[in-house]
């Protein structure tokens, strides 16, 4: 089954890199320092979350650098504008937010929708999702990846919620086009310390879990 989806090239890009740090921190003291500290350990994706408070300046300072930056938890137009006019690259959202699709599409930029169940994976292809993000993934396994391709076959799924070094292989084994990397790589204390090296370290060794798994 073939899939019109939206922005075929942000699927191409993110399959050949498929590790997306998600940040979820109580503040961020140099947005632009934690990404290149990441992409130092092979991770070129980030996405700065809305569970940040005032998210819109690093998201700002992050682009204006030059990396690829998502917004995420996305839950509200609003939200959706101030990170567009941000200009991050991609939106990301817990669940189905019919209000931030149609902002993005209106940006034209690419939204991944988050779902969980079968009938939700269909209303996010209904608003035009980019990618459909499953969370929480850890809580239903890989294997749940495999079935959902059963019904879907194709569909870029984006595993998000408990992936770790120690299961990303497994989630890209059974069908998953990308994973999120959350606490194991970004722990909110290192990112508030500005432990630029220590992210590093853990980026490197998630994808190097990545490669040996491979």
């Amino acid at each position: 089954m073939i899939f019109d989806l939206p922005h075929p090239e942000f699927r191409e890009a993110l399959a050949a890199e498929p590790v997306i740090a998600v940040v979820r921190a109580p503040s961020i003291p140099d947005a632009p320092a934690l990404c290149a500290a990441l992409a130092a350990g092979g991770i070129t994706y980030t996405e700065l979350t809305f569970s940040t408070p005032n998210v819109v300046p690093h998201l700002r300072a992050a682009v204006a650098a030059g990396h690829r930056i998502g917004a995420g938890t996305v839950l509200t137009a609003e939200q959706a504008k101030d990170a567009i006019d941000a200009g991050v690259s991609f939106l990301v959202t817990p669940g189905l937010r019919p209000e931030v699709a149609e902002a993005a599409h209106g940006a034209g930029i690419p939204v991944v929708l988050g779902a969980l169940t079968p009938t939700e994976v269909a209303t996010a292809l209904d608003l035009g999702t980019a990618a459909v993000k499953i969370f929480p993934a850890k809580a239903f396994g890989p294997g749940y990846f495999k079935d959902l391709r059963g019904p879907y076959p194709g569909l870029p799924l984006v595993a998000s919620g408990g992936v770790n070094a120690g299961n990303a292989a497994d989630f890209l084994a059974q069908g998953a086009l990308a994973v999120c990397a959350g606490t194991d790589v970004v722990p909110p204390d290192v990112v508030m310390a500005g432990d630029w090296e220590e992210i590093t370290r853990r980026a490197a060794a998630f994808m190097a879990a990545l490669r040996t798994s491979a």
